[in-house]
């Protein structure tokens, strides 16, 4: 994905604000051997970009003053209740460096579960993305996550997701977390033990 950005000499809260009525963003692009550079972006472009979820996972390619560099989306920062992007922060990357960034889960298959078709229960998603080390040219926009074979009961754990090629998690804590279970819902529980009887006025 192309970022377009231009140069920027001035900083402080008074040219930042400037900037933001110019519609827009005054961010920034570190890391490698280059120093940190001062940017700005067209705030609607990037305001669009951010809606996308490949902006918040892939490497981008940002171009400054006809440059374009490998970069990745660290931070942003938004106004409390308007829909204003005030900050944004990219990180360069090396093809040689492994990076990590969080990728988002994409389940699949859970309509066809035998615990959902057959028996009535319902996907709880315990994780919806995933903190990942891997070189920038094996990062993927997302991981699959197939529910396919999964029953009543189940949990599904780290463990079970086929990570793409070169990708390797980080867990922090749990080696093996659970990543999403098949479970009856609540008013479902009381009519399974019930027997599914409902009781006489």
């Amino acid at each position: 994905m192309k970022v377009v950005a231009f140069e920027r000499s001035v900083q402080g809260t008074g040219a930042s604000r400037r900037l933001r009525n110019a519609g827009k963003t005054p961010g920034i692009i570190y890391g490698g051997a280059a120093e940190p550079k001062m940017i700005e972006l067209d705030h609607n472009a990037l305001f669009h970009a951010l809606k996308k979820e490949a902006f918040h996972s892939s490497i981008l390619d940002l171009e400054v003053e006809g440059k374009a560099e490998k970069a990745l989306l660290r931070a942003f920062q938004m106004h409390p209740f308007k829909p204003l992007v005030l900050h944004v922060d990219f990180q360069r990357v090396s093809a040689s460096d492994k990076i990590h960034v969080k990728v988002p889960l994409h389940f699949v298959n859970q309509e066809n579960a035998p615990g959902v078709k057959l028996g009535h229960g319902i996907v709880n998603h315990i994780l919806n993305e995933l903190e990942v080390s891997c070189l920038p040219a094996d990062l993927p926009e997302f991981i699959e996550v197939d529910l396919g074979a999964g029953e009543l009961g189940q949990t599904l754990h780290l463990s079970d997701v086929k990570l793409p090629k070169g990708v390797s998690a980080i867990t922090h804590g749990d080696e093996n977390p659970a990543v999403a279970s098949i479970s009856l819902p609540a008013g479902g529980v009381a009519e399974a033990a019930e027997g599914g009887e409902t009781p006489a006025a």
